[in-house]
């Protein structure tokens, strides 16, 4: 529901990026009250969401989420940093592109659970947004070791892989491009991934199903 919003929002912010460093006079007027008009529907934006996210953590903390069956019962479980706040949080900051207080609030929850699939998979992309490739390898590297699915694995493969490649580190992205197509042959971006790799030059496929787990 919000993405309209950030649409119109990013691409106001985008005009006045461009613009603004040579502006004068009456459209350098009018792109800082455009600034500060932004500015405030950002902060309206998070203190409503953070408002939001409270009575959340209130009600998760106060009823009665008894499973309806032992598999239910297995799975929550298994993520117990769903529950935390920081979780929650990082999610809310995430979708608003609000990158650096995302990793801010996963950094809690890997602390606390440091095995979390989901928590290392928000800060990988987290900080590929923030262009710290380093870093996302590491969290992406480190789920390698406790994913068992074969599909996620390839798709881990592959965003490693566009790491090295985007640091023209070719010859390891080649490898890490054919071992997502070991674990799963019919994933397309390894192999669009090679061709560009091969040609040194084109547009990287990091996966959209890896992006929609979050």
């Amino acid at each position: 529901m919000f993405q309209h919003l950030f649409a119109e929002m990013n691409k106001l912010l985008q005009e006045i990026a461009a613009d603004f460093p040579t502006a004068e006079g009456a459209r350098r007027d009018d792109l800082l009250c455009k600034y500060n008009m932004l500015h405030r529907l950002s902060d309206e934006v998070m203190d409503e969401w953070l408002a939001f996210a409270e009575k959340l953590s209130d009600f998760r903390q106060n009823a009665d989420f008894s499973p309806h069956s032992d598999e239910e019962g297995a799975q929550t479980a298994e993520a117990p940093e769903l529950a935390m706040d920081s979780f929650v949080r990082g999610q809310g900051y995430y979708k608003l592109l609000m990158y650096r207080k995302c990793i801010d609030q996963f950094k809690e929850v890997i602390t606390r659970y440091p095995d979390s699939l989901a928590a290392r998979l928000y800060l990988a992309m987290a900080y590929l947004q923030e262009g710290d490739g380093e870093t996302a390898w590491s969290h992406l590297h480190h789920m390698l070791a406790l994913v068992r699915e074969r599909k996620l694995k390839a798709m881990i493969y592959n965003a490693l892989g566009c790491i090295r490649a985007s640091q023209e580190r070719f010859v390891e992205a080649r490898e890490l491009f054919g071992l997502s197509l070991q674990h799963d042959p019919m994933l397309p971006e390894p192999s669009i991934n090679l061709e560009v790799c091969r040609r040194r030059g084109g547009q990287l496929q990091f996966g959209h199903q890896l992006v929609s787990l979050l």
